[in-house]
């Protein structure tokens, strides 16, 4: 009999066998190209997200001191004063989030004038809060002494000073005494140009003016009738070039700053007394201070965690020697990435590894994530920055 042509039906199950394992293998290849190019990319946006927060922190971090140490230098009473502004510090609420539950606790707290403070579990997330003060430093910062007795009324006044060089419309300055306890932020109304005299400043402003002091001896007209204050200007409202700032992370794993002299409301903002998101996928924030030597040359001699004797944010904020030490701090961050792979578990991460504070206990940190966070990949940050600013009054006071 004559065989027609076509298929059998086992040349056509051995077809569709062959087909089968073709598509299976392609499939197969296609699920890993796929999964490692997911993986790839979260990893990549890890990376991009962690070298932006570490530009941005790096970048105001390098600022610290500007504009405030020159104060040290002639004993204007800067560092360690009650930051007093207005109706904005103290504040009488707590911080916005993410420093409302465990920033100074979450109590209407005063902060003191201070290049950098470390508040270990600060952020809302349980993450360090780091607190930074700087100015723009165009005129040096330079304290310039009372001159002659001044009377500012509740709403304004003027301030007599050997020199007004230099400032202009929107100017911020520190009006401080050495052994004062507060330190008032005043600023030159934007309708002074003309008023500003050879050695009279005019303040005055609804937001910045500040009249009241923690004490009657360190309100406006007692302070303004003594030539032994001090008028540091720090910067410019309208150049929004003073930066007096919280940095920490929320728990939406979010990077924020904010802006502790609200500065984005003065000048036709309205941004409301928010903080500011910077960076997501941030899950962790923490720092260390890096310690001077006590006596000459001035050099870096130890860490110092934010919970270590002497070191919290309660005891920095009462001792400006101690403000004086630190010269640098060390950061570290922990970024996450988006994709959430089941097949993957994170391993443990330890920051600050084989650091250890002058009394040689460790100061290093494992973080171990835990339940779905175990599959997501992450990437650790971790930097040091020098402070310049305080390198420089160390050498000049060593």
């Amino acid at each position: 009999m004559r065989r027609t042509s076509g298929m059998t039906l086992i040349e056509l199950l051995v077809a569709m066998v062959i087909g089968l394992g073709v598509t299976l293998v392609v499939a197969s290849v296609l699920v890993v190209g796929e999964n490692h190019k997911r993986t790839t990319t979260s990893t990549n946006d890890a990376d991009q997200t962690g070298s932006y927060a570490f530009y941005s922190l790096s970048r105001a971090l390098r600022g610290a001191g500007s504009s405030l140490i020159e104060g040290q230098f002639v004993n204007a009473g800067v560092f360690g004063c009650s930051l007093t502004v207005n109706s904005i510090l103290p504040r009488t609420a707590a911080f916005p989030p993410p420093f409302a539950s465990n920033f100074l606790k979450g109590v209407t707290s005063t902060l003191v004038v201070a290049p950098l403070l470390i508040a270990a579990g600060g952020s809302d997330n349980g993450s360090d809060a780091i607190v930074l003060m700087s100015g723009s430093g165009a005129d040096g910062g330079v304290s310039r002494p009372i001159y002659g007795a001044s009377t500012p009324s509740a709403t304004s006044g003027s301030l007599t000073l050997q020199t007004t060089e230099g400032f202009s419309p929107y100017d911020l300055a520190l009006v401080s005494q050495s052994n004062q306890p507060s330190c008032l932020l005043e600023e030159v109304p934007a309708t002074s140009v003309k008023a500003i005299t050879a050695t009279s400043l005019p303040i005055g402003g609804a937001n910045y003016y500040t009249y009241t002091g923690r004490t009657s001896a360190s309100s406006l007209p007692a302070l303004a009738a003594s030539t032994n204050t001090y008028v540091t200007p720090i910067g410019n409202a309208q150049a929004n070039n003073v930066q007096f700032e919280l940095f920490g992370v929320g728990t939406n794993d979010v990077l924020y700053s904010y802006d502790l002299l609200q500065n984005q409301n003065i000048v036709g903002g309205s941004g409301g007394d928010v903080s500011q998101a910077i960076a997501d996928g941030v899950i962790q924030l923490n720092a260390i201070y890096g310690v001077a030597t006590t006596a000459a040359p001035t050099v870096f001699a130890n860490w110092a965690g934010p919970s270590d004797a002497g070191y919290t944010i309660s005891s920095v904020m009462t001792s400006t020697t101690t403000m004086a030490s630190i010269i640098a701090v060390r950061v570290a961050l922990v970024v996450r990435g988006e994709y959430y792979d089941k097949n993957y578990t994170a391993p443990a991460m330890t920051i600050f590894n084989g650091l250890v504070n002058k009394a040689g206990t460790s100061l290093s940190k494992t973080i171990t994530p835990s339940g779905d966070a175990v599959h997501y990949r992450y990437r650790v940050f971790e930097f040091t920055v020098p402070l310049r600013n305080m390198l420089v009054l160390g050498a000049a006071t060593a």
